[in-house]
This record gives C-alpha cells, sequence and structure tokens, in this order.
C-alpha cells in the first residue's frame, strides 16, 4: 500500500459524513507504519470503543470504511476472519458492520463481516504477529497468492457497500 497522509485518509471516506471523517482519530505511528506491509490500513478508534475504520486501494484511489462492533470481552469460541482466515479466541474476530453509501447508508442500510478486530490481517497474513488463541488456516499457495485472495476479498466487501 502507499503511504497516506491524514488529510488523504479523511477525505477517502465513503459511507460517513465529512464532519465523522473530520472527528475520527488517527493510530498512533501513522508516519512509521511500514505501508509496503499493508494490504490494507485498519484500525480500532481509540477515542471510541466499538468504532474501527478500514482505508484500502482501490484503481490507484484509497477508499475509506467507518465500521462499527460490538463489544465482545468474555467470549470463547473461536471466529475465523473473512479477510485473512486468521481464527482468533474470544473477541479477536468481530462482526464488523459497515453503512452502505450514499442513499442506502443514510437510510440505516448496512453490511457487515467478520473482521479481525484489531485489523492486523495484512501482519497475521505475513506471520509477524500471531493471534492469541488461535491460528492461520495452513495455506499451501504463495504469500502472493494468498495476499492477492485476501484483496479479492476485501474489494468484494468494498463493493457490496454500494
Amino acid at each position: 500500500m502507499q503511504p497516506l497522509t491524514e488529510k488523504a485518509i479523511r477525505t477517502s471516506f465513503v459511507n460517513c459524513s465529512k464532519g465523522e471523517a473530520s472527528r475520527l482519530t488517527f493510530p498512533r505511528g501513522l508516519a512509521e507504519l511500514l505501508w509496503p506491509d499493508l494490504d490494507f490500513l485498519g484500525w480500532a478508534d481509540p477515542a471510541a470503543p466499538g468504532r474501527a475504520y478500514l482505508v484500502a486501494e482501490r484503481a490507484g484511489r484509497p477508499v475509506g470504511v467507518a465500521l462499527r462492533h460490538p463489544d465482545q470481552r468474555g467470549l470463547r469460541h473461536k471466529r475465523m476472519c473473512s479477510l485473512c482466515q486468521t481464527t482468533h479466541q474470544g473477541a479477536g474476530v468481530s462482526l464488523m458492520v459497515a453503512p452502505k453509501s450514499g442513499a442506502a447508508g443514510r437510510a440505516g442500510n448496512t453490511v457487515g463481516t467478520y473482521l479481525c478486530t484489531d485489523l492486523a490481517c495484512s501482519a497475521y497474513l505475513r506471520g509477524t504477529k500471531k493471534p492469541e488463541g488461535g491460528n492461520r488456516m495452513i495455506d499451501s499457495r504463495s504469500l502472493d497468492e494468498q495476499i492477492e485472495s485476501l484483496r479479492a476479498r476485501l474489494l468484494a466487501f468494498l463493493d457490496s457497500l454500494g
């Protein structure tokens, strides 16, 4: 992924108002991120529990999505992320819900998918971060093929937002 500025990220959101995008809190160390190792930028809002953000490249442009998820502390069963296919114990995977873009979103329509709660899919896929109480599916494909598969699932999710 190409490095992004805070301004580029704020203007990339397709499913929230400009005011909401202007108030979101960025993750610490944004400038120091290893951008080439990211398939997308994702983070939980440190100032708003239950809110998260995802920014991906699509046709050479950033597309941002605001997400919400319930507090799931205390869960004991495993779930699998639909993007990186990593399983996590408990609250490591959450049902993330995104308002659709445009009129459909303003009418309250949403799309949901199970994602790593910390949105660190790129790190799990590359093996630089290990899931607590979970694991990655055994995949005989090359890392490049796995990344391409993650990107295809991510773009399908973005397509579903309208």
